[in-house]
């Protein structure tokens, strides 16, 4: 055989024997990895092996980020952008050019190409296993293990008689008619970590279908994975000898022994080494990427796929935010960002649209669509059997017949193997594509998580009826620094045994190092069942003021891990279970003992809008400048009155609830509490009793809340007010905070630094809280009239008349 030997890259090659097929051979000077000479003296930087990667992968991202430029609006993921940008690349378009094809394309710049590709799938398969809590498995209930085995084993029934009907009709060649059977058993696959990508990016991942969905795939992850292992092992057996199989198997369960009982140990002593409360140092940093390198090593050794034993290794590293989250940081941005895309460009690569042929391609076609329909009707009548509502059931199907990066991988290993030609592996990546595609839009439109708590007559203060009602309030923690004033607001809400608060604290975490959302109880049957470490430490805080304060207040904490994007569901879902009269949550802004500004979250911001936009019931929003001050200091003790403003403008609905919110803590022995009603000197239907401030404009408020600033420690407000009115005109335009409202972003500001404070919204407006020490915004569409209250003797200023 005669072979052509290029300087270079782009050698001309003939066919030589390969493991499963003719394929070409390549051959290239060993020592061209840098370019010597630039291209003003005559040098070509494509016959060199670094130039080539570098512009691969310079090229991989414009049209990567081209082509989702364009998708995007539709949906689509960015593994799609990737596949497309692939096939653009490849034959079916650009790689049809040879000149094109020889430079940035040769065979020996594809396979180093390919090597980095697979590097970086299985770090990203060592992340995904980290991000998998293995108490999952035991969480998944009945529904979702019926569900996930029917739409299973539903989509190679029907897949397998579409072949058993449909190949003896067509003149297929016997290498396709063998290879018919793995293309059923692949297409029948869901994966897990392919479904939850899927309900991330549709901010579904901790909404009740997404949790549903998620336990659904892990059941049916494991069926693929089972069945998938057996009948490749059974398919070696048959190739090579039977006892191939028994010692396959036995070096496979041998190797996940040496995993979990020798590799686990030894992180765990690197974790060990771990200085308190300190991020991984570099070089523990290295040891576990070596120790991940070596597993994926051994893999290969084993006759797996180097994913494998990185994938399991991952699986058993202990959890912890500093191990978890630190390989997830250092590690995310080069494999995921770098690497992981040439995975799935290479596969738009390797798809030839010109392999496919009319004839046998309908055949093959048919069977993946039948495939594609038996999981969709498995998942769909199970889960209608289980009492799901039909479009969620629906919903449901449709995202369990999506497909992703397993899938990608999975086809690309039985595509190298000689399992699949070109034109199958074509018809499988191109159908994907349509089908996970279409999907992907109809669900976003179909599916919306607020849909259920998106009600009619929304919870709040105004529509409970008496004065000493049983307030169910909702609190959400972000992190430790809100404990204290959150605490001292329940107390001045005024808990007694003939009027208790129910209490329900909700540690919001950011989703990280988990690969699935998970609402939990910290308590179940007395026992502490799930917490972070620092959700610990507010689990403790609460549990001992709720311990001081039996039969006045009853408390829940439950902890809540999910994507900002979509942490709201499980704010808004509880509000509407727990019948939650108000929320609670913290402003994104933080300030130090100075005053100034020292932490700003856009992430909190977008959570509270999405609370306040969405929540079943009144919101309020807390700003905390207590630590400025102290002024909570010896108000639980009974040794400080603690001195409340509330803030009445134009009696709208939030400042109702405010009002409403302000009676209940007027009660309280240690309280005093001042409502200062501001209204337009020509407005003259109603009059407030001892207080009463007359202003012309905007400016004329401003200097009353100035007046009153060194007087209080609290400050309440109401979110909204009438849009035209003269008290308020002008302040929107320097809004920065619109969910505090116009007067409780003015208290918030920089200018307003003594106190704390809070707005009340009824939704879907709301009540400001502002602590010069504490609170947020209230809202509620019913419009209840003021009523005269007579109040105890020290409330200054508390007399409403219409």
């Amino acid at each position: 055989m005669e072979v052509n030997i290029v300087k270079g890259l782009s050698s001309s090659a003939g066919l030589v024997p390969g493991p499963y097929r003719q394929e070409p051979m390549v051959c290239q000077y060993t020592h061209m990895v840098n370019s010597q000479g630039s291209v003003w003296l005559g040098g070509d930087p494509f016959s060199y092996t670094t130039p080539v990667l570098l512009a691969q992968f310079a090229l991989i991202f414009i049209v990567t980020r081209s082509v989702f430029f364009f998708i995007k609006p539709l949906k689509q993921s960015l593994m799609s952008a990737q596949i497309i940008a692939g096939v653009i690349m490849g034959p079916s378009l650009l790689a049809r050019n040879r000149a094109f094809a020889a430079k940035v394309l040769p065979p020996g710049g594809r396979l180093i190409l390919n090597t980095f590709a697979d590097l970086g799938f299985m770090l990203h398969l060592f992340l995904l296993g980290v991000q998998i809590d293995l108490n999952m498995f035991k969480k998944a209930r009945k529904s979702a293990v019926l569900i996930g085995t029917t739409g299973f084993f539903m989509a190679m029934v029907l897949g397998g008689l579409a072949m058993a009907t449909l190949h003896p009709m067509a003149k297929l060649d016997e290498r396709t008619v063998k290879s018919l059977p793995i293309i059923v058993t692949i297409n029948s696959i869901t994966s897990f970590a392919v479904i939850t990508t899927l309900l991330a990016d549709l901010n579904m991942l901790n909404s009740e279908m997404g949790r549903l969905a998620t336990f659904t795939s892990l059941v049916a992850d494991l069926w693929s994975y089972s069945i998938s292992a057996v009948l490749a092992r059974v398919g070696a057996a048959v190739r090579i000898s039977q006892w191939g199989l028994m010692w396959s198997l036995f070096w496979i369960a041998f190797y996940v022994l040496v995993i979990v009982f020798l590799l686990r140990p030894l992180i765990l002593l690197i974790v060990q080494r771990l200085p308190q409360g300190k991020l991984m140092k570099e070089t523990h940093f290295v040891h576990v990427i070596v120790i991940v390198l070596g597993c994926g090593f051994l893999s290969e050794v084993l006759g797996q796929h180097s994913g494998f034993g990185s994938f399991m290794l991952g699986m058993v590293v202990p959890d912890g935010p500093l191990l978890g989250d630190t390989l997830i940081y250092r590690l995310e941005v080069m494999s995921t960002g770098l690497f992981l895309p040439a995975k799935f460009v290479i596969t738009g690569l390797n798809v030839d649209l010109s392999s496919i042929k009319m004839s046998s391609a309908a055949v093959i076609e048919l069977i993946i669509i039948f495939g594609y329909i038996g999981k969709f009707l498995g998942t769909l009548v199970t889960a209608c059997y289980c009492s799901l509502p039909f479009w969620d059931a629906v919903t449901l199907a449709l995202v369990m017949c999506c497909k992703g990066i397993i899938d990608v991988a999975a086809y690309n290993m039985l595509k190298d193997e000689g399992i699949l030609d070109n034109q199958e592996y074509a018809l499988l990546i191109i159908t994907m594509l349509i089908v996970t595609g279409v999907i992907r839009t109809l669900v976003a439109h179909l599916y919306d998580p607020s849909r259920r708590y998106t009600v009619q007559n929304r919870s709040t203060i105004q529509d409970s009826r008496g004065h000493n009602l049983n307030l169910r309030i909702l609190v959400c923690i972000h992190n430790e620094d809100s404990v204290p004033a959150i605490i001292n607001l329940l107390e001045a809400s005024n808990p007694t045994h003939h009027s208790p608060i129910s209490v329900l604290v909700l540690t919001l975490v950011e989703l990280k190092r988990m690969a699935a959302a998970i609402l939990v109880p910290n308590f179940r049957k007395g026992k502490l069942t799930y917490t972070f470490s620092h959700s610990r430490h507010i689990l403790n805080a609460f549990s001992y003021y709720a311990q001081e304060n039996q039969g006045r207040i009853f408390l829940q904490h439950l902890t809540a891990v999910a994507p900002y994007s979509s942490m709201h569901d499980d704010v808004c879902t509880l509000a509407l279970d727990q019948g939650v009269t108000i929320v609670i949550v913290p402003f994104h802004k933080q300030w130090t003992i100075d005053g100034t500004v020292g932490a700003i979250s856009s992430s909190i911001w977008t959570v509270n809008q999405n609370v306040m936009n969405k929540a079943p019931c009144s919101v309020g929003v807390l700003v905390d400048r207590s630590q400025m001050t102290g002024s909570w200091s010896g108000f639980l003790s009974g040794q400080y009155m603690f001195r409340i403003a509330l803030l009445f403008l134009s009696g709208a609905d939030d400042d109702r609830e405010a009002l409403m919110y302000g009676r209940r803590m007027a009660d309280h022995p240690n309280v005093t509490l001042t409502v200062a009603w501001i209204r337009p000197v020509a407005h003259n239907k109603r009059r407030m009793v001892l207080r009463e401030e007359m202003v012309e404009d905007a400016e004329g408020t401003t200097q009353v809340i100035h007046s009153m600033e060194d007087s209080f420690d609290l400050f309440i407000v109401g979110r909204h007010h009438e849009p035209d009115s003269p008290l308020t005109i002008g302040l929107t335009e320097w809004s920065e905070c619109p969910e505090l409202g116009v007067i409780g972003d003015m208290l918030a500001s920089s200018d307003f630094s003594v106190f704390s404070s809070g707005g009340v919204q009824q939704q879907p407006r709301g009540i400001g809280f502002l602590d010069t020490n504490l609170m947020g915004p209230i809202n509620s569409r019913r419009d209840v009239d003021s009523e005269v209250y007579q109040g105890p003797s020290y409330i200054e200023n508390y007399h409403l008349h219409r």
